[in-house]
């Protein structure tokens, strides 16, 4: 099962993180998780970063990781680690998205037709690589930011 898609047996009501939860209100609520886990879900900043994420070609990501990046430097100003945490995982999300795009035609990874078979690597845009290159600079100079760290580490002492 490990060649297929993790989605094909999501278990829902697992998922550490909840669609109607408001995440700044309840921030007690809210996992680091394992890469970009809860992404799309956590509000209100799903909301608030998500209308920027894009990654269609090396100027629109430029553009689009820089203002990511000023929304984390904003929520670590405001000292809200999930804010911070979040905007660090559209940043890690621009890199792992635009880079499937890049690796495979139409960012399809898996035949669906056939069982969810692997499909052919190399056929995709080399304009979805240079994206993924400036999201990746992105991401990582957010995870190295000394402020997030810290926070990071606290929080995850405390709340996992």
């Amino acid at each position: 099962m490990a060649d297929k898609p993790s989605y094909l047996h999501f278990d829902k009501p697992a998922y550490a993180w909840k669609p109607d939860v408001d995440y700044r209100k309840n921030p007690e609520l809210y996992r680091v998780g394992k890469g970009e886990q809860g992404v799309l879900i956590c509000e209100p900043y799903k909301s608030e970063i998500g209308p920027f994420w894009r990654f269609k070609a090396k100027p629109i990501a430029e553009e689009s990781s820089n203002k990511i990046y000023d929304l984390f430097l904003t929520y670590l100003a405001q000292d809200d680690f999930v804010g911070a945490d979040m905007a660090r995982k559209y940043l890690q999300m621009g890199f792992t998205r635009a880079r499937r795009y890049a690796n495979y035609k139409g960012g399809k990874k898996y035949d669906k037709e056939h069982d969810y078979q692997l499909l052919e690597k190399g056929t995709g845009q080399l304009e979805k690589a240079e994206a993924a290159d400036v999201f990746f600079a992105k991401w990582k100079e957010a995870e190295s930011n000394a402020k997030y760290t810290d926070l990071k580490k606290e929080w995850k002492r405390r709340s996992g």
